[in-house]
């Protein structure tokens, strides 16, 4: 046996102990900060998405809305912890899942319109 193999094996498991800790942090976090979180990112998808302009064309403007995709895809996991806690976000879940399918241009609408409560001064 090599000397560094029991050094790997430590370094393994204490990845695995903080990986399941962070896992336990975020079952602490609510569905509405989750849900909140999750808008944020779309936010900052459709600013982006918005920014380019429906009628630019060529290859900076498919470079800044494939980069709006990004934060939209990073609200999937945080809407979907917030579904399973809270039904009230599963019809932001529904919509970010169709990212890969869906061109953003189609989804505006309705993203604007699940996260307009938790994104409005006071919600």
């Amino acid at each position: 046996m090599s000397r560094g193999r029991p050094f790997r094996g430590r370094a393994v498991g204490a990845a695995a102990i903080a990986c399941a800790g962070a896992v336990a942090a975020g079952c602490g976090s609510s569905a509405s900060a989750l849900g909140h979180r999750a808008c944020l990112e779309v936010s900052a998808s459709l600013h982006r998405y918005t920014s380019v302009g429906p009628a630019a064309t060529g290859g900076l403007a498919s470079e800044r809305r494939a980069a709006a995709l990004t934060p939209l895809r990073a609200a999937l996991p945080l809407a979907a912890l917030a579904a399973s806690s809270d039904g009230q976000w599963q019809a932001l879940e529904a919509t970010l899942s169709e990212s890969s399918r869906v061109p953003e241009s189609d989804l505006v609408s309705a993203l604007e319109a699940e996260c307009s409560a938790t994104l409005s001064p006071g919600g």
